[in-house]
């Protein structure tokens, strides 16, 4: 049983857009006890040169304002620790994930937080959790060969731990929109399975 989720809405647009809307059956689905929503559409930043000499000092020794700096980062990582089910709503755009996301997992792949390195290289820290895209396209097909949005997110993810990835899919929707809504019952179902 879905207990908590995290919500993150990656489309810019906030009014028809198909991935909120995807999110939302997702959510209708799912009747979980508490959702949490990081909506994206607003400016997310992008890491810089103090917040990465923040986060490379050590906790006990950072300043008010490095602490100030990595103070959402914090948030966003709390935020995905006490979830057990990531719904990720996102458009295809230009054949990735719009800048937004990018700049999101960049505030929450953090070593020794979400991953942690090893002599066999890198291992993620949030296992045991359960992610659904909910992506939406006009014209990539998702896992064809430009698509570079769902296996970056599958690697992404599977870094910081999460493997357990499922897709329910709008794709191709300035190709066949009936098609699409198809694909996107047919997903949808499967996650009720």
């Amino acid at each position: 049983m879905t207990k908590t989720v995290l919500r993150i809405d990656a489309s810019a647009r906030t009014d028809g857009s198909v991935s909120r809307q995807l999110g939302d059956d997702i959510l209708a689905r799912l009747k979980p006890d508490t959702v949490v929503i990081r909506d994206l559409s607003e400016t997310v930043p992008q890491i810089d040169g103090r917040w990465l000499a923040a986060n490379m000092t050590p906790a006990d020794q950072r300043t008010p304002d490095q602490r100030a700096r990595l103070a959402l980062s914090d948030a966003m990582i709390e935020e995905l620790r006490s979830a057990d089910t990531i719904v990720i709503a996102t458009p295809i755009y230009n054949f990735g994930v719009p800048s937004s996301l990018k700049a999101w997992f960049d505030m929450v792949a953090r070593a020794g937080l979400t991953f942690r390195y090893t002599e066999a290289g890198p291992v993620g820290l949030l296992e045991g959790k359960r992610v659904i895209l909910a992506l939406a396209s006009g014209g990539t097909e998702i896992d064809s060969p430009i698509d570079f949005a769902t296996p970056w997110l599958r690697h992404v993810l599977g870094f910081v731990g999460i493997t357990d990835v499922q897709v329910v899919r709008s794709d191709r929707l300035m190709v066949d929109a009936e098609a699409s809504k198809a694909r996107a019952t047919e997903d949808l179902e499967r996650l009720a399975a």
